[in-house]
């Protein structure tokens, strides 16, 4: 397998050539009025998601040389190279193997060099989702509370909450991350010890904010009269050892070539099974399934995942927008921003190649969003008539999942005035209700809000990481730049005992005094 870094390639001079002589003017209100066909040509159906591209800032040429930049740079060879269990992970010296979890266990995706695993992803999935229909069964278990932070938090949580219509009813879901015991006494406030079941997520048993909640929430589960931390708590973690010494005996593992924020298709997507059962959780990775095998088949032109990393491209280093706005037109999908955030962000946050060389150019944009209609009357103004473009992301569901009359209408009218009103903007020769206009938006449609349709969008938003990533010549899949305050952390948290302010600069101590 060959990567070649996207500004080593000839194309990368021809768009940049293909930009300043036209790129940085275009204009997508003449684009539409001089293709009819536009909306055709730019907008296609994946798995369970529609796409529209046409209200983006680019033409068929610009896709074209796009495309011809993915193939130069090695995308195609690098994507089997993840499917066939090569360690791309080249830091950590690990596969990329998170799509196995979503693939079926009579399926043939893998190369027999992976069997091995395949089979062990299926023993564990068949024995959490047993567990989760036994706590599902279990009328004396009304709260499940999940304990965990970054992927083991943002993934489960989000899929609860978005799939909220299909949760058991009697089961109410917490889910505690934020070391600040506010956030955990908040919980604890709201449910009784024998109701409860507690899941630990960790890997390693060994996180820090995980294990501080962990521990606060055994002490008031035992101060309470409660009994048995065995029935009452779960570990999703490797290290069954230290979570027996905890009291658990109920234990889930996974891999180490599973990342945190890739982690919700694995034993980490407990509350998930335990929400929506066995049938949901396995549409759920039939969705995500049905996406990879969209990913790994379709060509460049028709393949979704590539063609939103190829915008990412065009926009983020030679557009040179810094950030991309969220927007999903539905109260249920309020926590996918904050998903997407840790995905792309964590995953191509870098500023060096897979070599460790400096790069040249910016990676991960921004990611920042709410849910419709609510961030209309928030940062909208700053999208319509701010002094920066911002591409928005717009996401809808056709189908509403509740009786309510009128409502999903005004929704729907809502999100396509929103895109309608960015591209065409408003001419006010005062100045103060003039709108630009000419500002790009992608939209996403799916036909439901399920298990199968929220399962591919995720898996999407993954492959379409991985391939911006794979162009800008970055190792996406570790996250080194986590750990640096995590060592500091340790330190300060002792001289926040005994006050030693002794090789501080001058800020941090003075701040650590006035703490303390």
């Amino acid at each position: 397998m060959e990567r070649i870094r996207c500004d080593r390639t000839a194309t990368w001079r021809g768009l940049q050539n293909l930009f300043a002589t036209g790129g940085q003017t275009f204009d997508l209100r003449r684009a539409f009025a001089d293709d009819e066909g536009r909306f055709e040509a730019f907008s296609q159906s994946a798995p369970h998601v529609f796409a529209d591209l046409s209200k983006n800032l680019i033409d068929r040429p610009t896709q074209q040389l796009l495309f011809t930049l993915a193939r130069q740079c090695g995308l195609e060879q690098h994507r089997d190279a993840m499917f066939a269990g090569t360690a791309i992970n080249n830091t950590e010296q690990r596969a990329v193997l998170h799509w196995l979890l979503r693939s079926p266990a009579a399926s043939a995706d893998g190369p027999d060099a992976l069997a091995g695993e395949h089979a062990q992803v299926h023993t564990v999935l068949g024995a959490m989702l047993a567990y989760a229909q036994s706590v599902r069964a279990d009328d004396a278990i009304t709260d499940i509370v999940n304990i965990g932070i970054g992927g083991s938090d943002l993934g489960p949580q989000m899929a609860v909450l978005a799939l909220d219509a299909f949760v058991l009813p009697g089961k109410r879901f917490h889910f505690v991350s934020n070391v600040d015991g506010h956030e955990l006494d908040a919980v604890l406030k709201r449910i009784q010890p024998e109701n409860t079941l507690f899941l630990i997520a960790s890997k390693t048993f060994t996180t820090i904010e995980t294990m501080t909640n962990a521990r606060s929430a055994r002490d008031w589960f035992e101060s309470n009269g409660g009994k048995d931390v065995g029935r009452h708590f779960a570990a999703l973690t490797t290290n069954v050892a230290a979570a027996k010494a905890f009291g658990i005996r109920t234990t889930f593992g996974f891999w180490d070539w599973v990342g945190g924020r890739y982690s919700v298709w694995s034993a980490i997507g407990l509350p998930l099974a335990i929400a929506i059962g066995e049938q949901g959780f396995r549409e759920f990775l039939a969705g995500a399934h049905a996406m990879d095998q969209h990913f790994r088949s379709a060509a460049l032109e028709q393949n979704l995942p590539v063609r939103l990393a190829l915008l990412d491209i065009w926009y983020r280093n030679f557009h040179r927008f810094t950030s991309r706005s969220i927007a999903p037109y539905h109260s249920a999908l309020r926590r996918l921003p904050a998903y997407l955030q840790q995905l792309e962000m964590e995953s191509n946050g870098k500023c060096v190649d897979a070599q460790g060389q400096a790069l040249r150019f910016a990676t991960a944009p921004v990611l920042w969003g709410e849910p419709g209609t609510n961030g209309q009357h928030a940062f909208f103004q700053m999208l319509h008539q701010g002094s920066d473009t911002v591409p928005v992301e717009f996401v809808a569901v056709r189908k509403p999942r509740h009786a309510l009359p009128g409502h999903h209408e005004l929704l729907l009218a809502n999100v396509l005035a929103q895109a309608q009103a960015l591209m065409v903007g408003q001419r006010d020769t005062g100045g103060h209700k003039n709108f630009p206009g000419n500002r790009p938006s992608t939209f996403l449609l799916l036909d439901e809000l399920t298990p199968t349709t929220l399962g591919a969008l995720i898996a999407l938003q993954e492959q379409r990481v991985f391939v911006s990533g794979s162009l800008w010549g970055i190792n996406s899949f570790d996250q080194w730049g986590v750990e640096l305050g995590k060592v500091l952390a340790k330190d300060l948290q002792a001289r926040l005992q005994t006050g030693d302010v002794s090789g501080l600069d001058g800020s941090t101590a003075g701040l650590l005094q006035r703490l303390r």
